[in-house]
């Protein structure tokens, strides 16, 4: 497929929207929307029963939402490695430290139309804190969530994140 041209017709701090003209390999003329946001990183802070989970309102489904601590570095200039940002999500968002942090996979949320990638991190060895949340995580709340529990909420729809699930994914297959 061959891009023809591109145009940036939305952005804010948090993404840019375009709209690329291609050719598809049979000639075919086409468009593709295209969202480009950052990368992230997503934890799986794992307990001897069970994860943490943080649950906040997610104003586009309109709804509070439980999922694993996760982030990007945004665009406000501050960077750092997928390592360094997987362990600051996990301590501000939750206030807990990670002895131990072990890279299970590299995903992408929604390749078809999204350049966003995330990297997901089995975080052991924990040690309780306080959390240091972003205003905008102001109603944030975070509890242990026993595995049967957890089950339960994906059987219920109370866990519906999908880089959640698939991290999840990644935590089951062999090593």
């Amino acid at each position: 497929m061959e891009q023809l041209s591109s145009r940036v017709v939305y952005r804010n701090p948090w993404m840019t929207v375009r709209e690329d003209e291609v050719r598809h390999p049979d000639g075919t003329p086409g468009i593709y929307g295209v969202v480009e946001k950052p990368d992230f990183a997503l934890v799986l802070p794992r307990w001897r029963d069970g994860f943490w989970m943080v649950e906040q309102f997610r104003y586009p489904i309109g709804r509070r939402a439980w999922e694993f601590p996760q982030g990007s570095w945004g665009s406000g200039g501050q960077g750092g490695d997928q390592l360094a940002l997987a362990r600051q999500e996990l301590a501000e968002e939750t206030g807990l430290r990670a002895g131990s942090m072990t890279h299970l996979g590299h995903l992408y949320e929604a390749y078809g139309y999204s350049t966003q990638a995330f990297d997901v991190y089995l975080a052991t060895d924990l040690t309780e804190g306080t959390p240091n949340r972003e205003p905008t995580e102001a109603d944030m709340t975070h509890r242990p969530v026993t595995d049967a529990e957890l089950t339960k909420m994906i059987h219920t729809g109370r866990l519906a994140d999908a880089p959640s699930l698939a991290a999840l994914t990644l935590y089951h297959l062999p090593r």
